[in-house]
């Protein structure tokens, strides 16, 4: 009875191992898979460096902002409305290097792997730390930096979504995200993207003990793109984290 007992457990066990493989090599085979489907396109950005760029020669860490919905086009004046652009504009000085791409009309930032054309081009265009790569992004940016972050989880080392989401078909792949800090905002009265968008993914990767910082703010619709202005902690956190693997 008892030799019985412990080949079952044994079994148990090793069923229950081989499934955990199975789900962690299904989920970087599907994340790999969505990134390279993708067309790979080139987007118009806007490039912010330093003050002190040119005068020393260290790297940088690299913060890539994605803007909402209404900032869509080809004409990169249009993400000085709110956002690091604006901010960059007005004279905000950062210890960052900052991209931000512009979507064409009629995408989405998931249709298209448009990351790694723009990666590529400012890594080797200026001096980037590449353990510290960071995304944000605030509504549909929001969405946009939770996709860039699941296709190419080995470049990022945090991300900073305001009021997003993903979409259904990504929920499966959640937990690809659960060794990436992620820090995120989201209105409890927002009527545009309701915050069960990000309740469902911070439950998703509670489950696969991930590692999100989730502040539900009471009361506020789905402009809070003030944060950007106001919450200097945003960068503060950002700059503390660092990818551990060494990427060349």
């Amino acid at each position: 009875m008892t030799i019985r007992l412990s080949i079952k457990i044994f079994c148990s066990r090793n069923y229950l191992l081989v499934n955990i493989l199975l789900i962690i090599f299904f989920s970087f085979f599907v994340s790999q898979s969505f990134a390279q489907e993708k067309l790979k396109v080139n987007y118009k950005h806007f490039t912010y460096l330093p003050k002190n760029y040119n005068n020393d020669t260290s790297k940088y860490p690299l913060v890539i902002y994605l803007h909402g919905g209404s900032q869509k086009g080809n004409d990169l004046e249009k993400l000085k409305v709110y956002g690091l652009p604006y901010l960059v504009d007005q004279g905000k000085e950062f210890d960052f290097i900052m991209v931000a791409p512009q979507c064409p009309e009629g995408r989405y930032w998931s249709m298209e792997n448009w990351f790694d054309s723009l990666y590529n081009e400012v890594t080797a265009k200026y001096r980037v730390d590449k353990s510290r790569v960071y995304v944000t992004g605030i509504s549909m940016g929001g969405y946009g930096t939770y996709i860039a972050a699941l296709d190419h989880t080995e470049k990022i080392a945090a991300i900073v979504p305001l009021c997003g989401g993903v979409n259904d078909s990504d929920t499966a792949r959640i937990c690809r995200l659960k060794d990436m800090p992620i820090l995120t905002y989201h209105g409890t009265a927002d009527e545009e993207i309701s915050i069960q968008e990000t309740e469902r993914i911070a439950k998703f990767l509670k489950e696969c003990n991930g590692n999100i910082t989730f502040h539900r703010l009471k009361g506020e619709g789905h402009g809070i793109q003030y944060l950007y202005e106001t919450e200097p902690w945003i960068y503060e956190w950002l700059l503390m984290q660092r990818k551990l693997t060494n990427i060349e």
